[in-house]
């Protein structure tokens, strides 16, 4: 304690004041009292002084504060209120957008809708049509099909003359022509009499096309079916002429009926070349003799895949072979 009040620096005493001195005392004294009391006065008013602008100073910093802090803010709420306006109105613009495509996309949406209900319909319309029209193609087939067969009998009675002259003289007597062809071909089918009832003989067509070279055919109507068929078969074991020219006799045969024989031609040639022994029956069927059987086709194509079954005659009837061969 000792060494601890010698280490304290010594305190400087003030003059003690006593009543005495402040009031009975001399004057010195109390001249001295009063300026030291006056001292005092003016040091305890300079700090009063600086505490009052010290909280001036406070109060005028918070109020900078306040209003600095308040100006920002209020910037920055002023542009977030922008913003967020700017946000609505994009939302807004945006939602208008997003109704606008749903109704496109629903209105799309109908739209296909009735375009395929449309094209099922159109479908469905297509596929009665189709059916219609497979239903009018095979009834038009089976009506073209009996109407040839009319056609061919009511022609039965009919032969074809094929190659004779085309001349005034021998136009104008068809039925004597007809007469003197039968006498030096075959003359054991002339009835008594001499002479066969024919019930009309013309040349066909009517009127000559003077382009043609070849001579027009001769259709002869027999009013006997037993006689025609008599010259018929004369006609196919041998070959006919008059006055020494070469001519042929045939069925006289719907066109429809001709065009199908003639489809055989190609075929029937080469068939002959190989001694298949062919022949056309009526109404265009081809008939071949093969390995001790008589085999019957209607059909080009039935005939195509029979030959290429057999390797005697695979590859022997290749049409479009032969016939780019002959061309």
């Amino acid at each position: 304690m000792a060494h601890m009040a010698q280490n304290q620096a010594p305190r400087k005493k003030g003059k003690k004041v006593t009543i005495e001195n402040f009031y009975g005392g001399s004057t010195q004294g109390k001249e001295e009292n009063e300026e030291e009391i006056q001292k005092n006065s003016e040091h305890a008013s300079q700090n009063g002084n600086y505490q009052q602008a010290l909280e001036d100073l406070k109060l005028e910093l918070i109020q900078k504060m306040e209003t600095f802090w308040k100006e920002k803010w209020e910037k920055e709420i002023s542009c977030l209120t922008d913003k967020t306006a700017q946000l609505e109105k994009e939302l807004e613009a945006s939602n208008r957008r997003a109704d606008n495509a749903e109704k496109q996309i629903q209105s799309l949406m109908t739209r296909i809708k009735h375009l395929e209900e449309s094209e099922m319909i159109k479908q469905q319309e297509s596929i009665k049509q189709t059916q219609t029209i497979n239903e009018l193609e095979e009834n038009i087939k089976h009506l073209t099909e009996k109407v040839t067969d009319l056609e061919n009998r009511g022609r039965r009675e009919n032969l074809r003359i094929i190659g004779l002259p085309e001349k005034p003289e021998v136009n104008n007597k068809l039925d004597f022509i007809l007469e003197e062809i039968i006498k030096e071909n075959c003359p054991h089918v002339l009835e008594q009499g001499g002479k066969i009832e024919i019930e009309r003989i013309h040349r066909t067509p009517s009127i000559l096309n003077p382009q043609k070279t070849t001579p027009r055919n001769v259709i002869a109507k027999f009013k006997s079916f037993q006689v025609k068929e008599k010259i018929l078969q004369e006609a196919k074991k041998k070959s006919f002429r008059y006055k020494g020219a070469p001519i042929r006799i045939t069925h006289d045969l719907a066109a429809n009926t001709l065009r199908d024989r003639k489809a055989w031609n190609t075929i029937f040639r080469k068939a002959r070349e190989l001694g298949l022994q062919p022949r056309i029956n009526y109404p265009a069927k081809l008939t071949i003799y093969f390995q001790g059987k008589v085999w019957a086709f209607n059909k080009i194509e039935d005939f195509q895949a029979f030959a290429k079954k057999r390797p005697e005659l695979c590859g022997k009837f290749d049409i479009q072979a032969q016939k780019a061969r002959e061309t």
